[in-house]
């Protein structure tokens, strides 16, 4: 259990979600998939050669309280060059937070959220 297959995403837009992680976080779509019996939509992202990311579009869920809520806090991407990253992101109308190092790692990192108010960091 070394490899993560999968990350699963509730949004609540569909057009605003492919927008924000297919056209400026930029995974490619590998399917996209109307399920009737629930009302959603359930579409597959390629992050890296081992790893998608799952959006479930779905209708009047609640929001997400705090990122400080027990579960999942935050999904983190790496990168090469946080600075360009930063730089790519505010180009496509995405802010990011300061960056900072971590004490322990001395990683430099930053936070943006999606759509829907999911943070979502960069590390280098």
């Amino acid at each position: 259990m070394n490899i993560i297959h999968h990350i699963a995403i509730i949004c609540s837009d569909k057009e605003e979600a492919l927008n924000f992680y297919a056209k400026k976080l930029g995974f490619s779509v590998i399917r996209e998939n109307y399920r009737p019996e629930r009302d959603d939509w359930k579409i597959d992202l390629r992050i890296n050669e081992t790893t998608e990311l799952e959006l479930f579009i779905m209708k009047d869920h609640p929001k997400r309280l705090s990122p400080e809520a027990y579960g999942l806090r935050h999904l983190a991407f790496k990168v090469d060059d946080i600075y360009s990253a930063v730089k790519e992101l505010s180009e496509k109308g995405i802010e990011c937070e300061p960056i900072r190092t971590d004490t322990f790692s001395g990683g430099k990192a930053t936070f943006f959220h999606d759509p829907d108010g999911l943070p979502l960091e960069i590390h280098e």
